[in-house]
């Protein structure tokens, strides 16, 4: 079990493939689904994505400075990286805003957890908790099990009109992610009736 520090990423992660997991995705509508922020109050998925383009990034399970590893947590292709990846959405997020595209990062923990983790972090944007898979199971997003626990797997969600526009998974490695989305943001035009900066 490696203990290094939850903002690098070993050399000799395993690399997740694509299971066909997300293929149905693309076109889906976001619920109208209210979920819990770290900013307080709920977020409803449906309406945030039909005001402006919207990125939703999944991670499995943020770690802690003063907690272990889940045993055997390197091993599984996907699961290590949700701080880079949560860090680098950081590192970017003016070039987010400059487009006009919003961003919430999701995980299965519960909002207290995702709270510490976004202030010892510093994260501008809003964590939004599905601890209770309400999101995962209306869309069927691919999940696994570590440590007894559920998680979701890690993907991004690029949502125009309240529909997904694009898929990004298996993400790898995390902490290139947010370059990657950028990207995609900056050179594929918007669907029509979506205006790329506000």
């Amino acid at each position: 079990m490696r203990r290094g520090s939850l903002h690098e990423l070993p050399e000799d992660l395993p690399v997740p493939v694509d299971d066909g997991a997300c293929d149905h995705l693309p076109g889906v509508e976001m619920p109208a689904m209210p979920l819990p922020s770290t900013a307080g109050g709920v977020v409803n998925l449906a309406e945030a994505s039909r005001e402006k383009r919207t990125v939703f990034f999944f991670y499995p399970r943020s770690g802690r400075p003063d907690e272990p590893p889940i045993p055997g947590w390197d091993d599984i292709p996907g699961a290590r990286g949700c701080t880079p990846q949560s860090c680098a959405f950081r590192d970017r997020f003016a070039e987010f805003e400059a487009l006009g595209v919003q961003v919430f990062g999701m995980s299965a923990q519960d909002t207290e957890y995702q709270r510490e983790f976004a202030q010892r972090t510093h994260l501008p944007y809003r964590l939004l908790s599905d601890a209770a898979f309400a999101l995962t199971d209306a869309i069927a997003l691919p999940t696994f099990e570590a440590g007894g626990m559920r998680l979701i797997k890690r993907l991004t969600l690029v949502v125009s009109k309240g529909r997904i526009e694009k898929v990004f998974y298996p993400v790898f490695p995390p902490d290139k992610n947010a370059q990657e989305v950028l990207a995609y943001l900056q050179h594929a035009s918007p669907p029509q009736g979506i205006k790329q900066s506000e």
